[in-house]
């Protein structure tokens, strides 16, 4: 698409609302091909991911990780005098490096001459934007990508409680945080506060954790979480929070007594952030949640309005929205043919202690789906564990087509699991077999190792 002729009728040829990593994506791109682009972004370039998100947040996980590492590393002969943990040290280091990376995103923009609006952005008209500074301007196309926010949940006095976005701001560490939430974040925060030494509660509405996860891998997350000693409370609901004199928060569940916390944290998911856009304004349909609905190929029931990312609540990722935000630039401003994202067979990770991570189909859903699996188990304790004197087992589990070998889902909760289930994905996507990771001679002595020595 020639660029240079659609400024004639335009102020721009794409102009991007929210500058994560969806739309930092698609604008970018966008502009490398050719496109004349602006982008408005009213709080800090980088979104959800970059600023509140899985940078800051794996960041403090590695903080967390040294809790245990300094405790371990005795047994392979280190003399650790008094251990001390300064949460300001660690908080303050990680918003710098924030802050670093802000700037690193805001560049890459500019050295695209990509314009960027500093400032809320609506939309007044089918091609119209306006700023919050009272600025009106035109786009040939429109990119909503404007993410998500956490949800907080209607109880009484739930305006006391944090959500995921406060937690990396913190003026000092609870001693005793209750967190709201059965999912990823709600886990990953736990084991965070549980490392650096706060009485950490977790109350789930529901009877499971992690409920997308196979059954196998988040039931042994669980044991060894209360081996840690981190508390569940399955079934119960918030029925109020109130503000204490002395500090801290009383909290009443629907199940027990009240009770004192010093904070209280909601993990109970996300919402996309439609409210306010101006979507009414251009007819741009909405699901029921909210979110913004698109076809394959990113595009709303408004012919020259896009959405990618969380807004649209396909799959609440970050590299799946930089695939949509790619893909969208191609197809709308590429040369070649139209691009679509395939949102199957996409590996995840929770950044618990330890953490799990998978591929691909859960053996329910696999024997759903295809009758006839077969599964593999390898159920280990890590060489590292073992000389540290640190009892916790390991669990890698594969699920196999019974029919053909194929291997349809890989679930595992190690250290480092993350990290190995990245090339091990790739074998799922390419549709490898059981065989075919049988004839793959091992890296020993690893823990990866296991994946090919299932038999």
């Amino acid at each position: 698409m020639a660029a240079n002729s659609e400024t004639n009728e335009y102020d721009y040829d794409l102009f991007t609302i929210g500058a994560g990593s969806g739309g930092v994506r698609a604008s970018r791109v966008s502009a490398a091909h050719g496109a004349k682009v602006a982008i408005a972004e009213e709080h800090r370039v980088g979104g959800t991911c970059v600023i509140r998100g899985c940078v800051p947040k794996k960041m403090l996980v590695y903080g967390a990780h040294f809790a245990e590492d300094l405790e371990d590393c005795q047994r392979f002969g280190w003399e650790i005098g008094e251990r001390k943990f300064d949460w300001k040290t660690l908080r303050d280091n990680v918003l710098d490096d924030v802050t670093r990376i802000e700037g690193a995103y805001t560049d890459t923009l500019e050295n695209h001459d990509v314009t960027i609006f500093k400032e809320r952005a609506e939309i007044t008209g089918p091609h119209e934007i306006t700023l919050a500074s009272g600025k009106t301007v035109t786009a040939k196309h429109i990119l909503i990508a404007t993410g998500a926010h956490p949800r907080m949940p209607e109880c009484q006095g739930a305006e006391h409680a944090i959500s995921s976005n406060e937690a990396f701001h913190l003026d000092e560490l609870p001693k005793k945080i209750i967190i709201a939430g059965g999912g990823y974040i709600a886990n990953e925060f736990a084991g965070i506060f549980n490392e650096f030494g706060c009485d950490v509660h977790i109350v789930n509405r529901g009877e499971v954790l992690l409920r997308q996860y196979d059954e196998a891998v988040r039931d042994r997350l669980l044991q060894i979480s209360t081996m840690k000693g981190i508390k569940f409370r399955f079934n119960t609901t918030f029925e109020y929070i109130k503000p204490c004199d002395e500090g801290g928060y009383f909290v009443k569940l629907s199940d027990c007594d009240e009770e004192k916390a010093d904070l209280v944290m909601f993990a109970v998911g996300r919402v996309p952030n439609t409210k306010g856009l101006g979507l009414e304004n251009a007819g741009v349909e909405l699901g029921e949640a909210g979110e913004i609905k698109v076809d394959r190929f990113s595009k709303t029931n408004v012919d020259h309005i896009y959405a990618v990312g969380d807004v649209t609540d396909r799959v609440q990722l970050t590299p799946v929205a930089i695939r949509e935000g790619q893909a969208f630039a191609d197809t709308v401003f590429g040369k070649g043919d139209p691009v679509a994202v395939d949102h199957s067979c996409i590996p995840s990770a929770v950044f618990s202690h330890p953490p799990i991570a998978a591929v691909g189909m859960t053996e329910g859903e696999a024997k759903n789906k295809l009758g006839s699996v077969k599964v593999y188990l390898s159920d280990f304790r890590p060489m590292k564990n073992v000389l540290a004197g640190r009892n916790e087992r390991s669990l890698i589990k594969m699920i196999c087509d019974g029919e053909n070998g194929k291997i349809v889902g890989i679930h595992m909760i190690a250290p480092e699991a993350p990290e190995m289930m990245q090339a091990a994905a790739i074998a799922v996507k390419a549709g490898l077999t059981k065989a075919d990771f049988d004839a793959t001679v091992a890296i020993h002595p690893t823990m990866a190792e296991e994946i090919v020595l299932m038999r």
